[in-house]
């Protein structure tokens, strides 16, 4: 069945619940509402519009922050009372300067239900993201200028960043340290998209290294 705005079965205020979900890594970004007006001007322009309920008024994401959202595909759930719109989204969805605004989370771990940490995944996603922004370049992302600018760029990068690992290991306490580190990964994991290193590689040769230190 395909997607048709006639089918959808909107609340008493004609608004109905819109689910966005990154469409590379598949996180779960917001909760927003749409109309049939916002939903059409989605459709027409390719990127996200809601209803916000307390300014009563349509709303572009990203139009004041530049954080847009690139729909790739809209669909309804079985009962036809919710929207999943799958994005690419531009720089980060939440205002408070999250990526998701699905930061917080309790996480169960028990003999009969068990929810793996995400960080067990997050660098494959991660990856994949980089990989889409340098397949699909996007207009004011961060990575895809990166790309843009080429190999000699993101090396600078990371001997900037490395860099600031060293200061951030030096002064007290871990938090900047960790923030150091992860900035340095995160640039890493461009300079591998850029000359096709996979994470696989990476994993191969450190058991390999793992069965030296063994031996």
């Amino acid at each position: 069945m395909t997607f048709q705005i006639e089918n959808i079965r909107f609340n008493d205020q004609g608004l109905v619940p819109a689910i966005v979900q990154d469409v590379t890594s598949k996180e779960v970004l917001m909760l927003a509402y749409m109309n049939i007006e916002s939903i059409k001007m989605t459709i027409d322009s390719g990127v996200a519009t809601f209803y916000s309920r307390s300014r009563q008024s349509l709303w572009k994401k990203g139009e004041t922050s530049g954080n847009y959202q690139y729909v790739s595909t809209i669909s309804y759930d079985c009962d036809q009372d919710t929207i999943l719109l799958q994005v690419k989204q531009v720089g980060v969805a939440c205002h408070t300067g999250s990526y998701s605004c699905f930061s917080d989370k309790l996480r169960l771990n028990n003999e009969t239900n068990t929810v793996q940490n995400e960080s067990q995944n997050l660098l494959k996603n991660l990856y994949e993201v980089i990989l889409d922004r340098k397949m699909n370049a996007i207009e004011g992302s961060y990575t895809t200028y990166l790309f843009e600018q080429g190999i000699d760029k993101i090396l600078k990068k990371i001997g900037e960043e490395a860099s600031e690992v060293i200061i951030g290991a030096k002064n007290q306490g871990t938090e900047e340290l960790i923030y150091e580190i992860s900035d340095l990964v995160y640039h890493t994991i461009v300079l591998m998209v850029e000359k096709g290193v996979k994470l696989e590689d990476i994993s191969e040769s450190l058991l390999k290294r793992k069965e030296k230190i063994k031996s």
